[in-house]
């Protein structure tokens, strides 16, 4: 398995410790090194591999014996096309690193999440510049890079762009990034309703983030 930008490993070790083996790339070394911390406390050590590298240049990167033959069962691009440069480059490059029937599954920023956090926040004039796709905060964005959010449709488009057959979008978080911490919601009875409303429209299309599981065909090459 391949975890693209997933350096502090929030994925990678749970993914080990069910047994897979698990390469990671990141372009920080300081998350790579908390990568290795997580991972040896995790006692899965031996299975999680970190390599310094950029997602836009995966052909570039390689693992720990330069990547499985045929390719990875499954790639993860989780909170990475907000950032890098060319969001479709970036997926074309990452589908050549699946085998063929592996499996990839990305997540992304949702506009319309974004404008509804915006606007319960109380910033109705960067809602107003998301829902239009522009920068909400202009003047934050010339210390630190702008992030990108996407419709469903933008993101579905992408993946099948990259050549992989997408599956059907789900919502990440719905509501619970609404909540106030003091909200004295029951933490089970939040997470029960958040997987039933994560593949429910009108619920899913205001969530925070989107996520789609998509294969890469066998056909490919």
């Amino acid at each position: 398995m391949l975890d693209v930008g997933g350096g502090a490993g929030v994925f990678a070790v749970p993914l080990a410790q069910l047994g897979h083996t698990v390469t990671v790339v990141d372009t920080s070394a300081d998350a790579l090194a908390t990568l290795r911390r997580r991972a040896d406390l995790a006692g899965v050590g031996g299975s999680v591999h970190g390599v310094q590298g950029d997602a836009d240049q995966l052909g570039a990167v390689r693992g720990p014996d330069g990547g499985p033959d045929g390719g990875y069962d499954l790639v993860l691009v989780h909170a990475v096309l907000e950032v890098v440069d060319d969001p479709a480059a970036t997926l074309a490059g990452i589908a050549a690193v699946l085998r063929p029937g592996g499996r990839l599954s990305v997540t992304a920023a949702n506009r319309a999440g974004a404008v509804l956090a915006r606007a319960l926040g109380g910033h109705p004039v960067e809602a107003r510049a998301l829902l239009g796709d522009r920068d909400p905060a202009p003047a934050r964005s010339r210390t630190r890079p702008g992030r990108r959010r996407f419709a469903p449709d933008e993101l579905l488009e992408l993946v099948r762009a990259a050549g992989l057959q997408a599956g059907e979008w789900r919502g990440v978080s719905v509501v619970a990034d609404l909540l106030e911490s003091t909200s004295g919601a029951d933490p089970d009875a939040l997470r029960r309703l958040e997987l039933e409303l994560a593949g429910v429209s009108p619920y899913r299309d205001v969530a925070t983030g989107l996520h789609v599981i998509a294969t890469r065909g066998a056909e490919q090459s």
